[in-house]
């Protein structure tokens, strides 16, 4: 009798168990990757770097088209870059939404 009382238990906290963790999925999944937390961390320490070079770059660039020294292509390359650079996570986000992703 103690035998059958044993396995009713068990299956009656398996049926809990399967029944909680349904009932809530975005707990099985709110664990962040480990890529995801590295490539987090590296996004920010580049921007973080590429910040300061940003600015000297676009001083550099008025300094010398003050100066009249410079070819308008450059121009168009930093502006570019820089666009690329800051704006990289609405870029991603646009192209995975493209793709459904």
């Amino acid at each position: 009798m103690r035998l059958e009382s044993t396995a009713a238990t068990r299956s009656v906290a398996l049926l809990f168990v399967l029944s909680l963790s349904g009932l809530t999925p975005e707990l099985a999944f709110a664990q962040a990757s480990p890529f995801m937390t590295g490539a987090t961390a590296l996004q920010t320490n580049i921007l973080a770097w590429l910040t300061p070079v940003a600015v000297i770059l676009v001083m550099v660039l008025g300094a010398m088209a003050m100066a009249n020294r410079i070819s308008w292509g450059w121009c168009i390359a930093a502006i570019l870059g820089i666009a690329v650079s800051f704006g990289s996570t609405q870029i991603v986000t646009w192209v995975r939404g493209m793709f459904g992703v």
